[in-house]
């Protein structure tokens, strides 16, 4: 992805936030230049995979495939004394998709916090990952919904789910519904090693440097 077009992202993200009255801590708005004359609290964020992420999923096509999402909280897994749940907002456009992926180690709960429509397809999955045409149940809002594969499941403002570990899904807003504000509350995440995607996504690329960094990532090596 080029640069200006991340900074475009979080610039619409931030945009979200303030037209629904929420509120980041103060490192969120930190810049480079704020993340470097800070390096305990960076490194401190940087492992704990806190913070601003963007991705297009290495696919080229960031409005059609992709994501912005900023950890608020998060534990490392396997670490005494760490948390062991998580938490994060998702920033989601109308009819962009998140590929279609499970956890081997997470269960989540995926929260409409405002905006649009959130549409989520489910899949159970084999023991070798093979995604299959059984129905599948999940808790909306606590009670039991039986879906088809893929079935689409719609979610209003204030309604979630709960996805339970190792069940497929893919999400993205509904058209003509604007952007949604997706909450994800779950166990202690870990983007390294607990994404598994059903279908190959694209190499991820350096970014392309074309304006300064509005935000840094958390995943960017210099903060």
């Amino acid at each position: 992805m080029k640069r200006s077009e991340i900074n475009a992202a979080l610039r619409r993200a931030s945009e979200t936030l303030e037209r629904w009255h929420w509120s980041l801590p103060e490192w969120g708005f930190w810049s480079a230049s704020e993340f470097a004359s800070h390096p305990e609290a960076s490194a401190y964020l940087r492992a704990h995979q806190l913070g601003w992420d963007v991705t297009d999923f290495g696919s080229n096509r960031f409005a059609e495939c992709g994501l912005v999402l900023f950890c608020l909280r998060n534990g490392i897994v396997g670490a005494e004394g760490e948390r062991t749940y998580a938490e994060k907002l998702l920033f989601v456009e109308e009819g962009q998709v998140t590929p279609t992926h499970r956890h081997a180690a997470k269960m989540e709960d995926i929260i409409n916090r405002a905006g649009g429509d959130l549409v989520i397809e489910f899949a159970a999955a084999d023991a070798d990952g093979n995604a299959l045409q059984d129905d599948v149940m999940v808790p909306v809002d606590g009670l039991p919904r039986r879906l088809a594969a893929w079935e689409p499941l719609v979610l209003a403002s204030g309604q979630s789910v709960t996805i339970r570990t190792g069940l497929y899904h893919r999400f993205y807003g509904r058209k003509g519904g604007g952007p949604v504000l997706v909450g994800e509350v779950s166990q202690v995440n870990d983007d390294h090693s607990d994404n598994f995607f059903l279908e190959p996504i694209g190499r991820f690329a350096a970014i392309e440097e074309d304006e300064p960094p509005l935000r840094p990532l958390w995943n960017e090596g210099g903060g």
